[in-house]
């Protein structure tokens, strides 16, 4: 079927167009964005103009700031195309819920899309919990936003989730891990002087067997990044590093599959399109709603680019 990208900036050059290239359900068509394009498609200003220009177009993939995404998924999906969003899939939880009960009237497939659920090593790692007695979680999800989001301004801006924006995907592992829901007890944001969102954060979590969780969230790390997800078993320890992708049992690593996290978000709304069903969980971005409802904020020193 033929797909068109809504929003072409780096997520959507360096993770989409090679996962569609590579399925072969799917065939890129167009692209609408009010900066970039790609090379020998048509290309439009935004979401509207597409929509009215290409009605052969059956299904669009999502990748602009949270904060505009919810106008543009009603436009797709009240024009009857199957919706594909990046993470997180709105900026509120009223926006997700609200998208979910338009596709599920109009017959089309809403997918919510949790990249980092996909990497290699949460599948195995929830196959090796599950026979195990949790005992306590440790999240900690440092990265250097310099690095990986110099000069957008969105994610410091309300409904950009600032810190959450990585966080949100350990979040996201997580709630893919447990069998059960996550309940948050308390949270500390830390804003700076200068910004709408929060650049560091620590959440204290539970679950409902009574498991503690700790996650530490910070923007401002240098040097090494880490990814890391420790849990701590009846049966040993087990250990997520590289935002998933890297699996530890008692320092012991395990191997497992190549990355491929967009080509398995893609594999996964083929599915659910040709099944005629749709994937809306709210789990990770609940978390962090709970966080900035519950959590005590904080100053800190202002951030510049």
């Amino acid at each position: 079927m033929k797909i068109a990208i809504v929003g072409f900036g780096k997520i959507a050059r360096d993770q989409h167009v090679p996962a569609i290239a590579g399925n072969d359900a799917f065939d890129l068509a167009a692209t609408a964005s009010r900066h970039a394009h790609a090379e020998g498609l048509p290309a439009y200003p935004d979401v509207d103009a597409l929509l009215a220009a290409e009605p052969d177009i059956q299904a669009i993939a999502l990748c602009q700031p949270p904060q505009v995404r919810h106008a543009a998924a009603r436009a797709a999906i009240a024009a009857g195309r199957h919706v594909f969003l990046e993470k997180p899939p709105g900026a509120t939880l009223g926006e997700v819920v609200d998208l979910a009960h338009a596709a599920d009237d109009a017959g089309v497939t809403l997918f919510a899309s949790w990249h980092s659920r996909f990497a290699a090593a949460v599948e195995p790692a929830r196959d090796w919990l599950a026979d195990r007695t949790i005992r306590a979680i440790r999240i900690d999800w440092r990265e250097d936003v310099r690095h990986w989001h110099p000069g957008q301004q969105w994610i410091w801006e309300p409904g950009g989730l600032g810190v959450f924006d990585p966080g949100i995907n350990a979040l996201s592992i997580l709630t893919r891990l447990l069998p059960g829901p996550v309940r948050l007890e308390s949270a500390t944001l830390a804003f700076p002087d200068n910004r709408a969102a929060p650049i560091a954060a620590t959440l204290a979590m539970r679950t409902t067997e009574g498991v503690p969780i700790a996650a530490e969230f910070d923007w401002r790390q240098t040097g090494p990044q880490s990814w890391d997800i420790l849990v701590e078993t009846d049966g040993g320890t087990l250990r997520l590093a590289e935002g998933g992708n890297r699996m530890f049992l008692d320092d012991s690593e395990q191997t497992l599959p190549p990355e491929g996290e967009y080509p398995a978000l893609y594999a996964r709304f083929a599915r659910l399109i040709a099944d005629g069903r749709s994937d809306v969980d709210v789990a990770p971005l609940r978390l962090v709603a709970d966080a900035f409802l519950a959590g005590r904020r904080t100053a800190t020193e202002a951030f510049e680019d």
